[in-house]
């Protein structure tokens, strides 16, 4: 497994933007701000830091997501283990993905890229 992304909400994506653009000087990955999404790159790591409007996304959590080789296969090994997920795996652009909460609550999500391969 490796880092794939961190999810935050934000409150409203404008002034969030600009504090992590001009406070914390980072650069845009991508914008899609229309979606309710936009992602900074955090040096030269592929992992970026996604901000989601809670405007578009109202029950958004923040979110850890691991890439993995297969979500299929690891989705039917952690439901073996008893792990609940919150949806069935879904599509996604690069791949598929699904979420669970950690005993505390937590949101994790595994992805994989399987569009790119």
């Amino acid at each position: 497994m490796n880092y794939d992304n961190f999810f935050f909400p934000a409150e409203n994506l404008e002034e969030s933007k600009k504090f992590y653009t001009e406070t914390l000087s980072l650069s845009v990955k991508f914008d899609f701000s229309q979606q309710g999404m936009i992602a900074f790159k955090v040096g030269d790591e592929e992992p970026a830091i996604i901000l989601k409007d809670r405007k578009k996304f109202p029950t958004m959590k923040p979110a850890i997501w691991l890439e993995v080789d297969s979500v299929e296969r690891l989705y039917r090994k952690l439901l073996a283990k008893g792990v609940t997920f919150l949806s069935e795996p879904f599509k996604i652009k690069t791949g598929w993905a699904v979420e669970f909460h950690d005993p505390s609550g937590n949101v994790i999500g595994i992805t994989d890229y399987d569009n790119k391969k």
